[in-house]
């Protein structure tokens, strides 16, 4: 506990096994799929900022589409895809499915920059909340996958 408003220090990750030949290097990215790939563009590329780093047709499946936004250079840890089903129903919450998926800024005045940037876009967006050793704020794209701003 500390005296001050500053959030305690997270835990220390624990040691790296030199004899272990398998270890997770963080997220590489997220993919969601929606109806419209050009209103998703729209939104993570206009509204959001991100580049638009690769459009292509699904490996996985040829012939539907598959883009990718997320830093500059398509960095790992940046990425967010998405894939185009519009004939697909619309999901529902529970077991299996994902909740949300967060973006991090620098700091508390940027989360309000963005919450009133997203407002004033007609983009509905929660209030701060803070969650202890970070603030959140909240609003959905436009398939209503909900997406988080946290500061880091």
């Amino acid at each position: 506990m500390t005296d001050d408003a500053s959030p305690p220090e997270p835990p220390a990750a624990p040691a790296p096994d030199p004899e272990r030949r398998m270890q997770l290097r963080g997220l590489h990215h997220v993919t969601a799929i929606v109806a419209d790939l050009d209103r998703t563009t729209a939104f993570y590329r206009d509204v959001l900022g991100l580049a638009l780093t690769e459009e292509a047709d699904n490996a996985d499946d040829p012939g539907s589409r598959h883009f990718w936004f997320g830093d500059a250079l398509g960095t790992p840890g940046t990425l967010v895809s998405f894939m185009e089903y519009p004939q697909l129903d619309e999901a529902r919450e529970g077991r299996g499915g994902v909740h949300h998926f967060a973006f991090g800024v620098g700091s508390a005045d940027e989360q309000v920059a963005w919450r009133d940037y997203l407002r004033a876009r007609g983009v509905p967006c929660s209030e701060v909340f803070e969650r202890g050793r970070f603030r959140s704020i909240y609003f959905r794209d436009p398939d209503g996958n909900l997406l988080e701003v946290a500061t880091v």
